[in-house]
């Protein structure tokens, strides 16, 4: 009889470690309740047109103390006298893209096969400068027909737009304060900023408001990114 009491007691003790297991186990497995982390914010500073010497030099410096990597979309005709500019942009981590190797519309967008031309010329002089292909592209002057882009995709680019701009090209003697107040006002709103820019020659405000720009977008939570 003893025994048995033994045995039933021994019994119930083993159901209550169980016991306790188990909603241990029911508690840990119950969702806590949390609100999902927004999407990160980011902005991608680009630059049309160059490189320049004085221009991109300066914006190259800007970036450099700033810590930030942005895009650089190169006329090759361009560049073809500032190679130590085109290897400083690459050296310093930044993505070199296709821009166009003349910049003038008529002949690149002549036909098709002019575009894809004037493309990969743009291309194949990156690379041979720098020792690595491009394989991003933003189309000059504008944002391309549906074909187009098709056709340079097909290419193995990415093809780049925009969706907010500093205003260096739309506002004729823009101030370094006018491009710092546009480039907040076309971004806003917008959790992924693609921002518009220059670095040809005539664009020295552009290199004046980046600071502040890039002050701006800091404040606001943005991290930078490059394409």
């Amino acid at each position: 009889m003893q025994k048995k009491k033994l045995l039933i007691a021994l019994l119930f003790a083993v159901f209550l470690v169980l016991l306790s297991h188990v909603g241990t186990r029911m508690t840990a497995v119950q969702p806590a309740f949390s609100f999902a982390a927004e999407e990160e914010k980011q902005v991608f500073l680009t630059f049309d047109d160059g490189p320049s010497t004085v221009v991109t030099n300066r914006i190259l410096d800007v970036l450099s103390r700033e810590k930030v990597q942005a895009t650089f979309f190169i006329v090759s005709d361009r560049a073809e006298t500032r190679k130590e500019t085109l290897l400083r942009i690459a050296r310093e981590g930044h993505t070199l893209g296709v821009h166009s190797k003349t910049h003038e519309y008529a002949k690149i967008y002549a036909s098709n096969a002019s575009l894809l031309a004037d493309a990969r010329a743009c291309a194949a002089f990156i690379a041979s400068v720098t020792g690595k292909m491009p394989d991003v592209y933003r189309f000059p002057g504008g944002q391309g027909t549906r074909a187009q882009r098709e056709l340079l995709e097909r290419e193995g680019f990415r093809v780049v737009s925009w969706n907010a701009s500093c205003g260096d090209e739309e506002i004729a003697g823009a101030s370094a304060d006018m491009l710092v107040r546009k480039s907040a006002e076309s971004a806003a709103n917008k959790r992924r900023v693609v921002l518009l820019c220059h670095d040809s020659a005539p664009h020295r405000a552009t290199a004046e408001a980046l600071p502040r720009i890039i002050a701006h977008f800091r404040a606001q939570g943005y991290c930078f990114c490059a394409f």
